[in-house]
């Protein structure tokens, strides 16, 4: 595994390093050993998928409020997204700084979110599988959102949504909420 860290504190991208044969390949996408010698969080008490199956679903951007803040390890498993990750930590030298990745199954990478992120996707593909390793338990009181299209955030999307949640497309601008702190 290659361990990458991106221009936000505490986010990395990892790459497999897949070896292979006449069979195909195979590689390694999680290793306690490495996680704890880069000091990454390493116990994950949920793991989930979610599938889109339009090509530009959007989901995100999400994050729970403390105390119930979470850790991700992301993975495309069918298909390709966009993955991204906002900085909501007030006291961060990348506070409302994102920063983004492809992943795909073809190319086996997955983007490590520490808390205090919100995170999300753009599907670039139809019938995209995303895998979600998460280190606290869900709690839906603690569940809240940040815009995918706040001006204060200016992600540059690939393209446009096509599909996605209502309660996506409504969660409050930065500048009109105080929940995201």
């Amino acid at each position: 595994m290659l361990f990458s860290r991106t221009d936000l504190d505490g986010v990395w991208l990892i790459e497999a390093s897949p070896i292979t044969d006449e069979r195909g390949s195979f590689a390694r996408t999680f290793c306690i050993d490495e996680m704890e010698a880069l000091a990454l969080e390493h116990r994950f008490v949920q793991h989930s998928l979610s599938r889109s199956v339009e090509k530009h679903t959007l989901r995100g951007l999400h994050f729970q409020r403390a105390p119930h803040q979470e850790v991700k390890l992301v993975s495309c498993l069918k298909g390709a997204i966009w993955d991204v990750a906002v900085d909501l930590r007030p006291q961060s030298r990348s506070y409302r700084r994102w920063t983004a990745a492809e992943l795909s199954a073809d190319n086996m990478r997955q983007l490590y979110i520490p808390e205090g992120f919100a995170h999300g996707f753009l599907s670039l593909t139809e019938d995209a599988v995303v895998g979600y390793l998460i280190s606290t338990r869900y709690d839906p009181a603690s569940a809240a959102g940040v815009r995918y299209d706040d001006p204060a955030l200016a992600i540059d999307w690939p393209a446009k949504p096509a599909v996605m949640s209502e309660k996506d497309g409504n969660w409050p601008l930065l500048a009109e909420s105080d929940h995201y702190a």
